[in-house]
């Protein structure tokens, strides 16, 4: 998920990154989407359940929303009636998934949304773009792009439901297109480049800095939850600048044994030194400092796409693996707050650059 900038005034140079240096994000290319007559999409546009207000309650797929107005959707609820109206919104849609779907990894093309949002399937937040106040931050311009894993799909009824906040002018979802689509099993469907282990959601979070929590058994039990992509102000860190760690565990299939593999990071405001199972995969940024990094921006950081290329020996298939993110932000927004986030086959990934410069 992309977040706006268009707020934020940080240092644009040009720069070479170790890996790969990016002017176009990787996670949303607006000109291919999923052929809406394909049998791996569900077309949402049309009437959603809408209230305007705030209650965390109407995230539930259990609510019952039968009183609610019903409004078009894409568009700006000022051309549905609502006229003027700025502040907090709540849009519901219970829809029906087949068996095809049951089973597999999805992606919800929510379109633009005017101007923040948090994105609920089922009960479950799956994406974030912007900031609610009282840290407020516009995403208008940003593509909603959310991966819905697996484990979330029901074969029946599902439900989405979306909270949004608009602080002046237009409102809502006002643009598409809005729909639901695999590419499990084909995914030339979409233009994305798509993790093979998609890592993103909910990763544990410490501010502060303690070199000892890169290791693989670390106790962070007692750390918060944070959602991964998304700044950490917009999370209830508002306001706050320094070091911060990210931890997140998983599982390696016994498939991907032996296999090379890439960590797709998505983007870090502003420098990062990543670790997986204790070992340094990757960093982005200059970390060589006394204390306080001194030129956390000198390269425009925080608009570098990480991905990191894992030695085969790190990985351990078939257990537990833990990735540490450490984290320095100097100015403005902080953390891992762009996607995509996970694991790629590295023979997927170059395959997708191969084809891209291919455009």
């Amino acid at each position: 998920m992309t977040i706006s900038r268009s707020n934020n005034i940080k240092k644009v140079i040009p720069f070479i990154f170790v890996v790969f240096l990016l002017s176009i994000n990787p996670g949303c290319d607006f000109n291919e989407r999923p052929d809406s007559g394909s049998d791996h999409v569900i077309d949402l546009e049309g009437y959603w359940k809408f209230s305007i207000g705030d209650d965390s309650a109407w995230a539930s797929p259990a609510y019952n929303d039968r009183d609610w107005e019903e409004i078009k959707v894409p568009s700006n609820w000022e051309n549905e009636g609502y006229y003027g109206y700025n502040g907090f919104a709540w849009y519901r849609k219970t829809f029906k998934i087949s068996n095809d779907f049951k089973g597999k990894d999805l992606y919800l093309n929510l379109g633009y949304v005017d101007d923040a949002d948090e994105t609920y399937f089922n009960g479950t937040l799956v994406g974030i773009s912007g900031g609610f106040p009282p840290y407020y931050l516009t995403a208008y311009t940003a593509f909603r792009k959310y991966y819905i894993p697996k484990q979330l799909v029901k074969e029946g009824d599902n439900t989405i439901a979306v909270r949004v906040y608009d602080i002046q002018l237009e409102g809502g979802i006002i643009k598409g297109p809005v729909r639901i689509y695999s590419t499990e099993q084909n995914k030339s469907l979409s233009a994305d480049l798509i993790p093979d282990i998609n890592l993103t959601g909910v990763w544990k979070f410490e501010t502060g800095d303690n070199p000892e929590w890169k290791e693989k058994k670390i106790d962070d039990f007692s750390w918060k939850n944070i959602f991964v992509p998304g700044v950490w102000e917009a999370q209830g860190f508002g306001g706050y600048d320094g070091f911060a760690w990210y931890r997140k565990s998983f599982s390696l299939p016994d498939k991907y044994a032996g296999t090379k593999m890439i960590l797709l990071l998505g983007k870090v405001d502003d420098i990062d030194q990543t670790f997986i199972n204790g070992s340094l995969v990757g960093e982005t940024g200059d970390w060589n400092f006394n204390r306080i990094p001194r030129s956390f921006n000198q390269n425009n950081e925080w608009e570098i796409f990480r991905a990191y290329f894992i030695p085969e020996e790190i990985l351990k298939a078939g257990e537990e693996n833990v990735i540490s993110v450490r984290v320095y932000d100097g100015m403005v927004d902080g953390g891992i707050y762009d996607g995509p986030i996970g694991l790629i086959t590295q023979e997927e990934y170059t395959a997708y650059w191969k084809n891209r410069k291919h455009d």
